[in-house]
């Protein structure tokens, strides 16, 4: 049975995904226990990758930020994400602050993105990348940034010459349910991840 390395439902042998954004408490002792507020959260005998989505970049508060970094220093978390760029849509939940420019949106989500970047490489966990529409952008920030970590593209659906130059630039592909069959084949099984992106058991 493969290693599913992105799933949204409490499963073994997969990497079940958790937001902070998602997961806010209304605990008044939160700021103040952050270390003993973040461990319930992961169940014992499974692990996960934890990061704050680019859908929820308009909605991080400080809080979500210290959890962020409370949970990815827990060994039960086997990586850090999904994070990432998508210009395509925000959280409808947001009332407060509208980024209708696509530049500006692609700015705070990359300063987000640095942050995951750094907690990557402090804590020597791979980086899982929800990517849209942006792939240039990442290329050029893994050019730039020169990670040591892997950088893992989620749920790849492209085309085989977009697989070629990421792969080239050294990133690994992860496919779910729908993929390109011919960037499936030419991705080197060392570098090709499978994963389930499920919401439900159903899935």
């Amino acid at each position: 049975m493969n290693f599913d390395v992105h799933t949204h439902i409490l499963r073994r042998n997969a990497l079940v995904d958790l937001d902070p954004v998602d997961h806010r408490t209304p605990c008044s002792a939160f700021a103040r226990q952050l270390d003993l507020q973040a461990i319930p959260l992961l169940r014992p005998g499974y692990s996960y990758s934890v990061g704050i989505h680019p859908w929820n970049a308009t909605r991080v508060a400080p809080a979500d930020l210290r959890l962020l970094r409370a949970l990815v220093a827990q060994p039960q978390v086997k990586a850090i994400g999904e994070c990432g760029l998508d210009p395509l849509r925000q959280n409808p939940d947001n009332a407060d602050l509208n980024i209708a420019d696509r530049a500006s949106l692609i700015s705070l989500q990359t300063d987000l993105l640095h942050l995951h970047f750094e907690l990557s490489e402090l804590w020597c966990k791979p980086l899982l990348l929800h990517i849209v529409r942006t792939y240039p952008e990442i290329i050029g920030l893994r050019r730039k940034w020169k990670p040591a970590q892997p950088w893992i593209i989620h749920g790849f659906r492209g085309r085989p010459q977009l697989a070629r130059q990421l792969l080239a630039d050294g990133f690994y592909l992860s496919f779910g349910a729908k993929y390109n069959p011919e960037s499936f084949a030419l991705t080197p099984p060392d570098r090709r991840l499978h994963e389930t992106d499920a919401l439900s058991p159903l899935q």
